[in-house]
């Protein structure tokens, strides 16, 4: 909520909303997503990530994008779907899935009933290649969560009824770079 006075705007609601970026291995995509909420979310965003079957470690090729572009990634790691969804996780306002893989799983019981969307993007985890091909992979799938992450970050939360905010959580979900899987969720749930 926010009063103008004169030409200052005075912020009146600080809600912060937390956002749960899920994947399967939470070594990669959601990883970068969970450093880019956190950073750029400009407090107003709380980033989490997990995965269905979390493989232990992020993806070292991300950290070492994150660490080249600033982001302070002490705190990572890849951690099981399971600790966000028991009575003393956070209350999660958004579960967003970045694989299509972990979209098609049955997700467990989030507390507080978050709107869930899907933004599949490729895995740069799956390029083979060079070096710096690799690296090349996780920039373009940064580049996507960001224009993704900052596409939310412009949205008026709460100005919108649930199903406009639904309807917003969609259309990002068919920005440039989707999967099939993904653009064809989006266009299954815009038709429903």
């Amino acid at each position: 909520m926010y009063f103008q006075a004169g030409k200052e705007e005075i912020i009146l609601d600080n809600k912060i909303y937390n956002l749960l970026i899920l994947c399967t291995g939470n070594s990669a995509r959601s990883i970068l997503a969970e450093a880019i909420v956190n950073r750029e979310g400009n407090g107003r965003f709380r980033g989490f990530s997990a995965g269905s079957h979390p493989k232990g470690e992020p993806n070292p090729i991300g950290l070492e994008l994150l660490r080249s572009l600033r982001y302070d990634t002490s705190t990572l790691r890849s951690k099981s779907w399971t600790e966000f969804s028991g009575q003393d996780a956070p209350q999660m306002d958004f579960v967003i899935t970045v694989c299509d893989s972990a979209a098609g799983e049955s997700c467990p019981y989030w507390p507080g009933h978050p709107m869930v969307a899907h933004w599949g993007i490729p895995d740069p985890a799956d390029v083979e290649g060079t070096p710096a091909e690799k690296l090349a992979a996780f920039h373009r799938a940064y580049e996507l969560l960001m224009q993704r992450m900052k596409a939310l970050f412009d949205i008026p939360i709460d100005t919108l009824s649930q199903s406009e905010l639904k309807e917003r959580l969609v259309e990002i979900g068919k920005l440039d770079g989707a999967t099939e899987i993904s653009l064809s969720r989006a266009n299954h749930a815009g038709k429903g």
